[in-house]
């Protein structure tokens, strides 16, 4: 067996797990959780190009490289993260550098109503049960190696709760950054969020993913979000690591009756990168939004996969996502929205749009209907091209030069993305951050 572990690129990993096991870290419940995520991703291995959820990802690079457990601290300082700002709204900043929670740099998330935000390892001493109630309970990592991985590393993360009492309503953003500094040999970091918003309440909630020198690592990250009745969710994931990075990131979503959950991704960096959103609309009546744009250029790889499951009749789903590659960049779409035999009264739709600005890029759209129920509505399409060369013409001829034309197209074709956001501040931070990813994006900063 061992060497069987060892071609697929798993040795590293197994004697990590029993450095961190014979620690006996954290509370007893979660040690044989902890185990058994170990020997699930220990059977499954790494996915391959055989899998049909990964048939245009090929993760052998990642699984050919030798990562060591991450670094404490960093030479991080507040007027590093001076950057992370949303303009005109305060948010309640959570800052984890190479892994670790860096109270220093985190502000006071105290906010009225009994919201709490501070890190999971804080919670689960202070809030063992309600924890333990939902922690790896939703994000399947039976089938999921890389969420059996996670989930055998857990240490720290984001841990987010709005109590339902009167319909608590989180006055300020909640900001869940992961910086990843440069250290002697590429780390590997597992982080873990559990959002919890309660009957009637309301939350934003932002993960951001950067890198501070750090040049070739792994972030594996869950994220479970649990909506329950009537609870309004916006939830959005920022990623624009290093161009060597490897990232697997997955939000799971639970949402209760009369929910209403939007998940916005802004995918810019990274070398490998997947991006795992799935939902399960559990009560009736309950609404999700997926809505994302992805950019790679380089050599950059992003895969987008999205599941979203209906699960109960009288649900709404909308997915819209949005790709501009360019250079030797590559991308993937794989959407599924699965309609179970008793949600009857689905309403689903899906849509991929695609844009190849550069010869050398290449995308591979895969939408999919998988439905067990007879009284539903649903839709899906997916494109892909190029900008439009009579728009550029006429741009052209009301004097615009060609360069700004583009931007502009492609800005627009971004914006569509965007304007969907309704948390402005937030919504301008993203803007602002693919302004600077178009090609002449300085042109659309002076325009305003």
């Amino acid at each position: 067996m061992s060497s069987d572990v060892k071609k697929n690129g798993l040795q590293d990993y197994i004697d990590s797990f029993k450095t961190v096991s014979n620690g006996n870290s954290g509370p007893a419940w979660l040690r044989p959780v902890r185990k058994a995520a170990m020997e699930r991703s220990v059977e499954l291995g790494f996915p391959t190009v055989r899998d049909e959820d990964w048939k245009f990802t090929n993760v052998a690079p990642l699984a050919k490289k030798s990562f060591s457990p991450s670094e404490s601290g960093g030479m991080v300082t507040l007027d590093d993260l001076a950057p992370f700002v949303f303009r005109g709204q305060e948010s309640a900043r959570l800052v984890f550098v190479n892994g670790e929670y860096v109270s220093e740099l985190s502000d006071s998330c105290a906010q009225p109503g009994g919201v709490i935000a501070c890190n999971l390892a804080q919670s689960l001493e202070l809030n063992q049960e309600l924890v333990k109630l939902h922690l790896a309970k939703y994000q399947d990592y039976e089938n999921d190696f890389f969420a059996a991985l996670n989930t055998a590393f857990l240490k720290d993360g984001g841990f987010v709760l709005v109590p339902m009492p009167n319909g608590s309503v989180v006055e300020k953003p909640i900001h869940l950054i992961y910086v990843t500094t440069k250290t002697p040999v590429p780390p590997v970091i597992y982080p873990r969020n559990l959002i919890i918003v309660g009957e009637l309440a309301e939350a934003a909630i932002v993960e951001e993913y950067v890198s501070f020198g750090g040049e070739e690592y792994f972030t594996n990250t869950v994220t479970e979000v649990v909506a329950a009745a009537g609870a309004q969710v916006e939830h959005y994931r920022v990623e624009r690591e290093s161009s060597q990075a490897f990232n697997v990131g997955t939000v799971r979503v639970q949402q209760a009756r009369n929910s209403n959950v939007a998940c916005h991704g802004v995918l810019l960096g990274g070398g490998l990168v997947r991006n795992n959103v799935h939902l399960v609309l559990a009560g009736e009546g309950a609404e999700c939004l997926i809505n994302g744009v992805f950019m790679p250029g380089g050599k950059q790889h992003i895969d987008n996969y999205m599941r979203v499951e209906h699960a109960s009749p009288h649900c709404n789903s909308r997915q819209f996502y949005n790709g501009i590659l360019k250079e030797s960049a590559s991308g993937v779409f794989s959407g599924r929205i699965v309609v179970h035999k008793d949600a009857q009264k689905t309403d689903a739709k899906q849509t991929n749009r695609n844009l190849l600005i550069s010869d050398g890029a290449q995308m591979d759209s895969k939408p999919q209907l998988e439905i067990y129920a007879d009284d539903v509505k649903c839709t899906h399409g997916a494109t892909i091209g190029q900008l439009d060369e009579e728009s550029i013409f006429y741009l052209r001829s009301r004097g615009i030069p060609e360069d700004t034309a583009r931007t502009l197209l492609l800005f627009g074709f971004a914006a569509e993305i965007l304007d969907r956001m309704k948390q402005k501040p937030i919504q301008q931070y993203v803007v602002d951050l693919v302004k600077d990813w178009l090609p002449h994006g300085e042109i659309l900063k002076e325009l305003g």
